[in-house]
């Protein structure tokens, strides 16, 4: 037990060091071009019809699209779901395409119970839930080796502060689709907190319960820790951004065919919106 209790302490410092989302803005976010990622093409095609110029470019069986929106350079892919999926596009993306930062959106499972159904979660950091040692008595989150630099990996990956701060401005200025639920529609809540990652559809309250007792999670998804582990040992930032389409729950099956129509195009939107308020 000593061992978890050793984690949790840990997690916690984590979380007291991040970036908070009250912070004033920081510096601009470096010119370049920015990479946009969802785990599902319908989380990056409605990126996809705001571009101008728009080309297409095959590499190893992998759609990446290129162009421009609000005048900045972007390109879009979707991974596919899970950690591997990520991993293989994320390295495509950035030996292919040097991105000064990349994105990824799409929907995630609400953990925090007060999330509901559309509301957004912006990673302030991110995590694996399912890496490190499994004892008896639960799982001892760790992080393995960097293999560019033989350092070991934190348990959570910081999103880019310059990122971060341009999302909390861009979701106080963004207009959003109301979300049906049983009290009538209702604007999306955006909350900053932590994603976690792991190769497992979440429809376990139980669960839920651990990811919130050992790593603080607000969401869980299939893809974020992967993609920012990549990012984080190539030194390129990276924001991971969510819109809850079910609360990984018993229900989260039913939940996320109702609801994630309008969580993505949430997220979309946001990223969207923060394109814009990037510098030129």
């Amino acid at each position: 037990m000593h061992r978890n209790v050793g984690v949790l302490i840990v997690g916690l410092i984590s979380m007291v060091l991040m970036p908070s989302c009250r912070r004033p803005p920081v510096q601009d976010v470096p010119t370049g071009t920015l990479a946009v990622l969802g785990a599902f093409e319908q989380e990056v095609s409605l990126l996809g019809e705001m571009l101008t110029a728009a080309e297409s470019r095959s590499i190893e069986g992998i759609t990446f699209t290129s162009g421009r929106l609000d005048g900045k350079p972007i390109v879009l892919a979707w991974t596919g779901v899970g950690k591997a999926n990520a991993a293989m596009t994320t390295t495509l993306l950035l030996e292919h395409f040097r991105p000064a930062r990349v994105i990824l959106t799409g929907i995630a499972g609400g953990v925090d119970p007060n999330l509901q159904p559309g509301d957004i979660v912006i990673a302030e950091q991110t995590a694996h839930h399912d890496m490190g040692i499994l004892w008896s008595d639960g799982i001892e989150h760790g992080g393995v080796k960097n293999r560019l630099t033989g350092d070991t990996n934190p348990v959570f990956f910081p999103a880019d502060p310059n990122l971060l701060a341009v999302a909390r401005r861009a979701a106080e200025r963004a207009t959003f689709e109301p979300v049906s639920r049983k009290t009538g529609d209702q604007p999306p809540r955006v909350v900053c907190g932590t994603v976690v990652t792991g190769d497992t559809f979440v429809a376990s309250e139980n669960a839920c319960a651990e990811f919130v007792e050992k790593l603080g999670a607000d969401a869980v998804e299939m893809e974020g820790a992967a993609v920012a582990q990549l990012c984080y040992q190539r030194a390129v930032g990276c924001l991971v951004i969510r819109s809850i389409a079910d609360k990984a729950d018993e229900s989260a099956i039913v939940d996320k065919q109702k609801f994630y129509a309008t969580a993505a195009k949430n997220s979309a939107t946001l990223v969207a919106r923060m394109i814009e308020d990037l510098g030129p």
